[in-house]
């Protein structure tokens, strides 16, 4: 990574979506958003995320907005739980391209650059132009199945999984229209830098810096010991279609998913937006796997 990172500021309006699942956190969510307004920044909170605010504490600071969608002038989004909930804030976005800061009350918070109790520090770097920006690579997902409404974007993974049976299904792949493998198998994640930690790392598939350009595929539980991970070009465009004795297969896109039938085709490539994240400028990679992964440790 470039030692001269572009920063971000004259910050005056952001936006604030939030799990709901954070009951033991909350004097401290509210202490954030008041610090947020005594540094004369305005705030509007994510409609669901604001009403889930006020059945626990009955009223909202004064003066904070309520919106469903991501306010005109945003010039920064806050998104207050764990990986899941900055996964919902950057669909929340979309392709505005508007920084994400996460901030950690989940379990894990890998996505996240600061906990809860690093607000006050999050507050006065965010006035003086002290966060980086880094951008982060999404999938696109096209194909014949797709439901209407389903967002075809991806952070983390793009998984092609069996639907309900024991049965292996053959992911016949083919990379630039050239075939790579078929993979008779569970099924076949595709994976961002970001997501490399994610499923991903759970089935055994490479460690991957978050700020390549680059995807892996790794294959579930894999009928033959040559189909092993392997990492690719960012500009790969990744066609595949799926045989097997079921009359359908599972799609999924960060854990969203759809039934599709036997025989149909998908494509993946790289999306034409970024998701932005803001982070501190003392972050790192090796950092965040020894601290939130522990590696190396015995």
């Amino acid at each position: 990574m470039s030692k001269n990172k572009e920063t971000l500021a004259g910050v005056k309006t952001v936006c604030i979506n939030g799990s709901r699942y954070q009951n033991r956190y909350l004097p401290r969510v509210f202490t954030f958003i008041e610090q947020l307004k005594e540094a004369d920044i305005h705030v509007v909170l994510r409609d669901r995320f604001a009403d889930y605010l006020r059945e626990c504490a009955g009223e909202l600071p004064a003066g904070t907005e309520i919106s469903s969608s991501v306010p005109d002038d945003a010039q920064c989004a806050i998104s207050l739980g764990g990986d899941g909930t900055f996964i919902r804030t950057a669909q929340w976005i979309g392709d505005r391209e508007i920084p994400i800061m996460g901030i950690n009350t989940g379990h894990l918070g890998f996505l996240s650059s600061c906990s809860i109790d690093e607000t006050a520090q999050f507050v006065e770097e965010l006035l003086n132009g002290r966060l980086c920006l880094e951008a982060r690579t999404l999938l696109q997902l096209e194909g014949d199945d797709i439901p209407e409404d389903f967002y075809p974007y991806a952070l983390n993974e793009i998984a092609i999984t069996k639907e309900e049976t024991s049965s292996m299904i053959c992911v016949g792949t083919r990379v630039d229209d050239v075939h790579l493998a078929d993979y008779l198998a569970d099924g076949l994640i595709i994976s961002t830098p970001v997501g490399s930690t994610a499923y991903n790392l759970s089935l055994g598939g490479p460690i991957l810096q978050p700020s390549m350009d680059c995807v892996a595929l790794t294959p579930i539980a894999p009928h033959s010991l040559t189909l092993r991970p392997i990492v690719l070009s960012g500009d790969s465009v990744i066609d595949c279609t799926m045989e097997s004795r079921a009359e359908q297969y599972r799609v999924s896109a960060d854990g969203r998913s759809f039934v599709a039938r036997r025989g149909t085709h998908l494509r993946i490539r790289r999306a034409p937006f970024r998701v932005i994240t803001l982070r501190r400028s003392t972050d790192n990679f090796a950092a965040t796997l020894q601290n939130k992964l522990h590696w190396g440790a015995r």
